[in-house]
């Protein structure tokens, strides 16, 4: 791998971000729910943080779950994705419970992603947002991406944000 992998555990003032447990299968029914997707058993969610867990080491990037430090809680997930790009110049993702809106938790998170990111020797990050999502728009303008292009499938407009990280 011409990368250094990425931590499996980061922490910033506020946050806790670690690689997902079994113990996180509630949360992320939870968070998938909210998200308007056919909400997984609890056994499909368990069984994909073990897949997720178990190909962490080889592609060395990776979500990390968000608890705050001093409250007990899933509050979402960070981190880098293959997604729409690839493992050379991956994609910062993201997301967080309803009740976690609001906080700068996703800001708080990516940054401290961006700068393992950055650790691991990449020189580029994208991240693809649903045109309508402004609230991430704004997370990733604080953290100096800039849109890039869009492009379009059946759900609508996607728009490409890239960030330069040499």
């Amino acid at each position: 791998m011409p990368y250094e992998p990425m931590p499996f555990a980061l922490r910033t003032e506020r946050l806790s971000l670690r690689l997902w447990e079994e113990s996180d299968a509630p949360g992320y029914r939870l968070l998938v729910g909210e998200r308007g997707d056919a909400t997984p058993t609890l056994e499909e969610a368990t069984e994909e943080i073990r897949g997720a867990r178990e190909s962490a080491p080889g592609r060395g990037i990776h979500l990390l779950t968000l608890r705050r430090h001093d409250r007990a809680g899933f509050l979402g997930y960070c981190g880098l994705v293959i997604g729409r790009s690839n493992l050379d110049e991956p994609e910062l993702a993201y997301e967080l419970l309803r009740s976690a809106h609001g906080n700068g938790y996703a800001t708080e998170a990516a940054t401290a992603v961006v700068a393992a990111a950055r650790a691991t020797g990449r020189e580029r990050l994208w991240s693809t947002v649903r045109a309508w999502n402004t609230p991430s728009f704004r997370v990733l303008d604080k953290l100096g991406f800039r849109r890039d292009h869009s492009t379009t499938d059946e759900l609508g407009e996607i728009v490409w944000s890239v960030l330069e990280l040499a």
